[in-house]
Order: C-alpha cells, then structure tokens, then sequence
C-alpha cells in the first residue's frame, strides 16, 4: 500500500493536516486580529527592532499614570537611550499635552508613520496627534480599538529602540489586552496607584490582570503620598500614605516608592514641561527619578548604583532649581 491519492478520490483530513503541517511557519494561520499571515510577519519585525517593552498600568483613573509614563520615557532617553512613547489612551490621549506636542502633526510617507520627536532621543506616538480638535471624541468599540493599536505597532516607523513605554488607560480592558497580545513577550509592568482604599480596589485587579496574562509587574508606584508644605515642610497625607506599599506587600509584587504631592507636579503637566528636567532640582523630581530607577529593566545597563539607593520619595521644602531658577536645566 502506498500513500499516493488516486484520481478523483477526496482526501481525509487527517491527509490534509499532516500536508499543512509540514509546510514554513509563515504559512500557518496567523493570530486572531490579523488579516494576513504578512502583516503579523510585519508587527514581528518592527517589535524586533525593541529591546525592551514595559506597559504603565493602572486600574484606577486619574492616579498619575501618563505622568508616570511620559517621565519614565524621559528619564530613560536623558539617559542616552532609544526611546519610545507609545500613548494607547484612545479616549483620552494626554501625552502630547504633557509634553506641549499638542498642535504637532504627524506626517505619513509611503504607509509608514513618522512618530513626533522630542529631543534626540525620545519618539512619541499618541491619538492625540491625529484628532483635527482637542474636543474631538471617539466613540469606539473594542475592534476599532484594537485595529489603531495594531496599526502604531506596525505602521509607526520607531527603528531601533532601547525601550518603548507604553501609556494604556486606565481599568482592564481592551486597550491593554490587546497591547499585551499584539506586543511578543513585553517585560513587563509598572502599575501605578494612590494610596486611599477606593483606589486600591481596582488597582489589585490590575496586577490580577497581569497575572492571568503572565505579564511580570516590575513594581508598584504609590503616588501622591502625602503632600509637602512648600513653606514649612510640614507632611499631610491627603489621601493617606503607605497603603500602595501595603498592596504591593500583600500581593508579593515589588514596591518601587512613593511620590509626594507636589504643585509643580501639576503645573509641569499644564505648562507641557516634564516634571523631572523642568524640575529637576527639586526634592521631589530628584526622589520621583531616583524611583523610576528601581525599575529593574533599567539596570540592564551599566548606570551608577549610588544613583538608584532609595526608594521612597523624601521631599523637602527646597524650591531651587524650578522654571525660574538658573540652575535649573
């Protein structure tokens, strides 16, 4: 007996299986999401040309997370790095205002997007950038969102990064998913929270979330924990203090530190001047740097351990070196 098929006679599908099989990987069926096994092939190559993907996450709105991000980004390509901001907050994208991008266009030449500049080091990828108002809003479903992810994964020319930090929205849901099934093994997670109880609640579910995908967390940001007087110095835990640590603790997930209130906080995101070089001589952008450096895919590098001892937000009352100090950078 022989296994050549005879004329006209159908073959079973087992036959047809065990044919399929033996046939180049690229031929396979490509993941859910994708039209073809090309464009997957496409999103493999681009992410390729990243060392590292880290995702800032948070369960819970309006905890600091952009700020988080667009600082983290900062702080790395200050650093030398290749850096990428990718800004997947499709309802509301706050990285261009966060680093006064807002009226920037992006041009697009021959199907590849040109992300927006800032500085030498540092690309930036938002919706923002593509809405014709800053009032405009989208009213989208899960597909449609996962569709423009896809497309800043794949059609956005990054090149060659060190790093691409990724800016999701707050809660579980499909934006982060999909960054997390579009991107090919990231390293993980930072998830940022503050420190009051309603805000924990949902937070747990975030490092749940990245459980259940086998995303590592590479550790917990508890910010705006306790706010500094600016003229005495005097510490007043506004919304409590200590209960992102105490999160962390109880889940067995690491604990990077704290980061006071601060106004400048606040007006560096308005004014569009990242807080850690516009500020950089303040207590507090000196502890929110030496933070972002506990992160442990940021030691990948040889950088200076005296620069990463400590890891909770000290602040004082000292002002030097803001917007009008001549010090400052």
């Amino acid at each position: 007996m022989t296994n050549e098929r005879q004329p006209g006679k159908k073959s079973c599908p087992s036959c047809s299986n065990s044919e399929s099989a033996s046939g180049s990987e690229s031929a396979a069926a490509p993941p859910p999401g994708f039209q073809d096994a090309a464009e997957y092939e496409r999103l493999r190559s681009r992410m390729g040309l990243i060392q590292h993907k880290i995702v800032v996450l948070s369960g819970k709105g309006g905890v600091g997370k952009s700020t988080v991000a667009v600082n983290l980004a900062l702080s790395i390509a200050l650093s030398g790095r290749r850096v990428g901001l990718l800004d997947v907050d499709i309802h509301g994208p706050s990285v261009p205002k966060l680093l006064g991008l807002e009226d920037t266009g992006v041009p697009v030449e021959a199907d590849l997007i040109s992300p927006v500049s800032f500085g030498e080091n540092l690309k930036v990828m938002s919706l923002g950038f593509l809405l014709r108002s800053r009032d405009d809003a989208l009213i989208w479903r899960g597909p449609m969102k996962m569709g423009l992810i896809k497309q800043f994964l794949t059609e956005v020319d990054w090149g060659r990064l060190d790093y691409l930090i990724i800016d999701s929205p707050p809660g579980t849901g499909d934006e982060p998913l999909s960054v997390c099934q579009l991107i090919d093994r990231p390293d993980g997670a930072i998830i940022v929270t503050t420190p009051q109880d309603v805000a924990l609640i949902d937070v747990r579910k975030s490092i749940t979330f990245c459980r259940r995908l086998n995303l590592p967390v590479l550790g917990v940001i508890e910010n705006m924990s306790g706010f500094v007087c600016p003229k005495c110095g005097e510490v007043t835990d506004i919304f409590k203090s200590g209960g992102g640590q105490a999160m962390a603790e109880d889940m067995n997930v690491p604990f990077l530190g704290r980061v006071p209130l601060d106004p400048a906080i606040a007006l560096s995101g308005d004014e569009g001047k990242p807080f850690i070089y516009h500020y950089s001589k303040l207590a507090t952008a000196r502890a929110f740097e030496n933070l972002l450096r506990q992160i442990p895919e940021r030691n990948d590098h040889n950088e200076d351990p005296a620069d990463t001892k400590g890891n909770t937000a000290a602040a004082t009352n000292d002002r030097s070196g803001t917007k009008d100090d001549p010090a400052a950078p």
